[in-house]
């Protein structure tokens, strides 16, 4: 009966959280254009997680903010259990950062442009030149200091596993002699999961892990991704393993 309830009430303020979306957008876009992507691109999406999560009654905890530090440039990557891990993550890290995400966000209006215009990074894998000109896209961003966060199984998992990682985080990571840092998120699968379009109130545990470090002057790849995903497993339920 509760859940029940829940969706009602969330049916009825999605007017609200679309039109919180296209604000935040727009005053993104408008914070870009004058030179204020500090802003656009960071703060803003967070204080429009941080409503969307309080509007649908879902709480963020996160652990290990101290393993990081905020004047450093990381390359994050986390487990992809469902809708709500972009909120939990922008709501919880407490780092500035830019996205790499899925092409097809861009065509959401105003929120794809606005993504574009404040520096997030759009991955396109559908020619070796555009994957290359993300890539290019990514390094730009890193060479500028700024980190970044990416889902290295590239889509939500369709059981709260965790799913085979690509290489392209990894790559970015050694490229740049970077510590690459894994974020697990616990608990978004059970309010969103990928098979449900409506979510039910929750709870998600953030858990920042120790950065990897480069071994030596560069990464051993397989090693690097290997220990990334112990560590985002580590913490996670044993169903979810």
């Amino acid at each position: 009966m509760l859940i029940f309830l829940y969706r009602v009430y969330f049916v009825l303020i999605v007017p609200l959280l679309a039109v919180w979306s296209i604000l935040c957008a727009i005053v993104a876009i408008l914070l870009s254009a004058c030179g204020l992507k500090q802003l656009g691109g960071y703060w803003v999406p967070v204080a429009w997680a941080k409503v969307w999560c309080w509007l649908t009654f879902v709480r963020v905890k996160a652990v290990g903010r101290e393993n990081i530090s905020k004047n450093k440039a990381y390359v994050f990557v986390a487990n992809h259990q469902g809708q709500y891990d972009i909120y939990s993550i922008y709501a919880g890290l407490g780092h500035n950062f830019r996205w790499m995400m899925k092409k097809a966000l861009e065509k959401i209006p105003v929120v794809g442009y606005s993504c574009r215009v404040s520096g997030q990074i759009y991955v396109d894998t559908s020619s070796r030149s555009n994957t290359r000109q993300t890539m290019e896209t990514a390094k730009r961003q890193i060479a500028s200091g700024m980190s970044v966060v990416v889902f290295p199984e590239g889509s939500r998992s369709y059981d709260g596993r965790v799913q085979r990682f690509k290489k392209g985080a990894f790559t970015l990571a050694e490229a740049f002699n970077l510590p690459v840092v894994p974020i697990t998120i616990d608990g978004s699968y059970e309010i969103n999961p990928r098979t449900e379009r409506l979510p039910r109130p929750g709870r998600i545990v953030l858990t920042i892990h120790k950065p990897i470090e480069p071994d030596g002057d560069a990464h051993d790849m397989d090693r690097l991704m290997e220990l990334s995903r112990e560590a985002i497993i580590s913490a996670l339920p044993e169903k979810h393993k």
